[in-house]
Order: structure tokens, then C-alpha cells, then sequence
């Protein structure tokens, strides 16, 4: 009898069109659930299982904020420069250009628009760009709509999300936090609101100036918040820090700031708190579905 042995097939290679993309799902650093990227940005950017906060870009942002995602951006223009010729570790002009090539132009978004049916100035931060670092250009364009508020008697809202001052532009990006501190000071004595959005990090020069100015300062869940970090606070005064230390829960119980919110419902808590600061009447459409509630509740006494 005949021996021998059956020829093998090949194993072909997996269709290219059967893999999945990448990029398509991303994992949750709070629950370590795999979420689908759509799913994700249609709860702008919260995990829909445990409620963790994702970082935002400065543009969604504004489009999560402004009436139909619509706004005009204002400063656009302006660019930073090396006037320092900062080159340790690196020099900053090359740090400039790799950041750049990202589409932002520098730290921070400013547009004008209006939420809820309200105008409104908005300045929204951009973590990518250097840790969001504050320089001259986001002092700048922070001061500039401060007056572009107090010219249209609009209200002001800045989202911070920063790692502090930049310190590639040494004492002239120090000098910001007082610039910007006196136009929003201006603002306060002309009676229009300013709102501070804290987002995960906020930190160094930015917390301890227009950051923590508000009129109202609202923080997002476990937001990283302080002007030194823990690491360094610990070494400093060789104690441990309790725990939760500088999450904006932990702010909330100090006192530091005034609310915090999920994304998902800020704009809505912004809208309300807008018509009261600005003693405005409720929409139309709200109070006609206050009408409607009451007499059914009327009804259930």
C-alpha cells in the first residue's frame, strides 16, 4: 500500500477589507471598557459607563457650547514667537512648528456666538499644543476678548485646561496673568459675567489667575486642579497628601470653586446660569412646558 502524504493547503492571507481599522475603539482608562469612537463622541467624550472625562479639543468644545455648533473665531492670526531664543531642552521655535503642525495655532480658541439664544464670547484651551501652556499669544487673545465682551456687553467664558504658564517665554508669559487679571477686572466693574470652566489639567500660572477669577467657577468629575503638583507639594513639605488631593471633588469640599458638572449637562447649567447673572427671562419654550408641568402637578395634590 501506497504511502503518502496529503499536500497541504496554503493558509491565505486574511482579506484586507475583513480587518478592523484602527483607531475605531478606544479604551477607557477609568473602567477599562472598550469604547467605539462614535459612541464616544456623541456623548461628547464621556465614557458612557463610568462618566470618565476625555480631553477635548478646543474647537469641539466650541461647537459642544455655541448654538448649533456655530461660532466666529476671532485672533486667529496671531502667532508666538522666540523672543528669548529658548533652546534648552530643544529650541522653542522647532517646539513651536511641531505643535503647529497639528492645525492649532497656539493654546487657545476664541469665538463669539450665541448659546442658548444668548451672545456669548468664548475662549476654549487647547492641551495639545504644548500642555496649553499660557504665553503672550493666549494672553493676548484672553484680554482681547475680555474687551470684545465689554464692547458688545456680552458674557465671558474661558475653558481651561493647562499645565501653567510657558516657560520656553520666561517673565513675559508671567506678565499675562496680571494683564489678563485687570481686563477681567474691567468686566467685573461693568457688571458682565465671567465663568471659569476648569477641565483635567488646570495648573501652574492659569489656576492662579483668570482660572480661578470667576464669577462662577465650575470644575468637570475628578479634574486635576492646583498651581504646584502633588509630587512636588509632597517632597516640599514631607507629609502625604490625603487622598483625592487637588481633584476638583476635593476643591468642591474646600470651598476653591463653586460647582462641578458633567460635560453633558454644562451647556444647559450654563444657559440657566447666564439668564439669572444677566437677570433674563426663561425661553419661551421652557415656559410653556412650565405651564404645562404645574397644572398636571396641581392636579396629582
Amino acid at each position: 500500500m501506497a504511502w503518502f502524504k496529503k499536500a497541504r493547503k496554503p493558509i491565505a492571507a486574511p482579506d484586507k477589507a475583513s480587518r478592523v481599522p484602527e483607531g475605531l475603539w478606544v479604551k477607557c482608562p477609568g473602567c477599562g471598557r472598550a469604547i467605539y469612537n462614535k459612541e464616544l463622541a456623541a456623548s461628547l467624550q464621556v465614557c458612557p459607563k463610568c462618566a470618565h472625562h476625555f480631553r477635548m479639543t478646543a474647537v469641539d468644545r466650541l461647537k459642544m457650547l455655541f448654538d448649533a455648533g456655530q461660532y466666529t473665531e476671532h485672533d486667529a492670526g496671531l502667532r508666538s514667537t522666540d523672543p528669548l531664543h529658548f533652546t534648552d531642552p530643544k529650541p522653542y521655535r522647532d517646539r513651536l512648528t511641531a505643535a503647529m503642525r497639528s492645525g492649532a495655532k497656539d493654546a487657545i480658541v476664541i469665538g463669539t456666538g450665541t448659546l442658548d439664544g444668548m451672545p456669548a464670547v468664548i475662549g476654549a484651551m487647547e492641551y495639545s499644543f504644548i500642555g496649553g501652556s499660557m504665553g503672550v499669544v493666549v494672553g493676548e487673545k484672553i484680554t482681547r476678548a475680555a474687551e470684545r465682551a465689554l464692547d458688545t456687553r456680552s458674557p465671558l467664558i474661558i475653558v481651561s485646561c493647562s499645565g501653567g504658564a510657558r516657560m520656553m517665554e520666561g517673565a513675559l508669559s508671567l506678565m499675562q496673568m496680571v494683564k489678563i487679571s485687570a481686563a477681567l477686572g474691567r468686566l467685573d466693574r461693568a457688571g458682565l459675567p465671567y465663568i471659569a470652566i476648569l477641565a483635567d489639567p488646570t495648573t501652574g500660572g492659569v489656576t492662579a489667575s483668570f482660572a480661578m477669577l470667576g464669577d462662577l467657577n465650575i470644575a468637570e468629575p475628578k479634574a486635576l486642579i492646583g498651581f504646584a503638583g502633588p509630587r512636588v507639594i509632597e517632597q516640599t513639605i514631607r507629609q502625604k497628601l490625603p487622598d483625592g488631593f487637588q481633584r476638583s471633588e476635593f476643591l468642591l469640599e474646600k470651598g476653591f470653586i463653586d460647582l462641578i458638572v458633567d460635560r453633558r449637562e454644562l451647556k444647559g447649567v450654563l444657559a440657566r446660569t447666564l439668564r439669572i447673572l444677566l437677570g433674563l427671562a426663561a425661553p419661551v419654550a421652557s415656559r410653556e412646558t412650565a405651564a404645562e408641568v404645574e397644572p398636571a402637578e396641581a392636579a396629582e395634590s
